[in-house]
């Protein structure tokens, strides 16, 4: 085969494995419909921090508004979202939890009580990685406050992991294990006040 043939096939092979590639992208509207059918999941999680640390832990979903992050020993700490807030508890400290707006956290996008990713400017990236399409979206309002890059897989459509970026520059990955849905949750999962009774006994 000559050079220039066998540039030629080479370039035709690229172009086959990015149409498949592109073939296999989920798009936006059935990954929006596959958030907004998440109503209750639970699962196992391991979280990759900006300084290199990894956490681990089981996370707890129920949308609307509602995510809670409860972590493995020796960790003590407790992420909630509930109440359009997030508060970070402490369990090594008695100081009151650390509070921010959810609206202005990546995770709002995921909570949200109807998620469209079609709508203008939200996402700003949708690419296919060869394993799972990957999603990069922020506040169309607030792009300022950082944004948050998701990965799902498909047969069936699945969240499995996502990175957060945030205002300061820093990133956070959580990476999902197959999560469960449907089961019933205890509102007292997400009660910020109740976790830190809970934390002063």
């Amino acid at each position: 085969m000559t050079r220039l043939s066998s540039t030629v096939a080479a370039f035709c092979m690229s172009v086959m494995a990015a149409g498949s590639a592109a073939a296999e992208k989920l798009p936006l509207s059935e990954i929006s419909a596959y958030l907004n059918s998440l109503k209750t999941a639970q699962g196992t999680f391991r979280q990759i921090n900006d300084d290199g640390s990894v956490s681990t832990g089981t996370l707890y979903i129920s949308r609307p508004g509602r995510m809670r992050f409860e972590y493995d020993p020796p960790e003590q700490a407790l992420v909630l979202a509930s109440a359009n807030a997030v508060y970070i508890i402490d369990g090594k400290s008695n100081q009151p939890p650390e509070t921010y707006p959810l609206r202005r956290t990546p995770l709002s996008l995921i909570l949200a009580r109807q998620v469209n990713l079609g709508q203008a400017r939200m996402v700003v990236g949708h690419d296919f990685d060869g394993e799972a399409t990957v999603v990069t979206a922020q506040d169309p309002k607030n792009p300022e406050q950082g944004s948050i890059r998701m990965s799902f897989t498909d047969d069936p459509v699945q969240l499995r992991q996502w990175v957060i970026y945030d205002a300061n520059g820093g990133q956070t990955t959580v990476v999902l294990d197959a999560l469960e849905t449907g089961m019933s949750l205890s509102s007292t999962l997400f009660d910020p006040q109740r976790a830190q009774r809970d934390r002063d006994r």
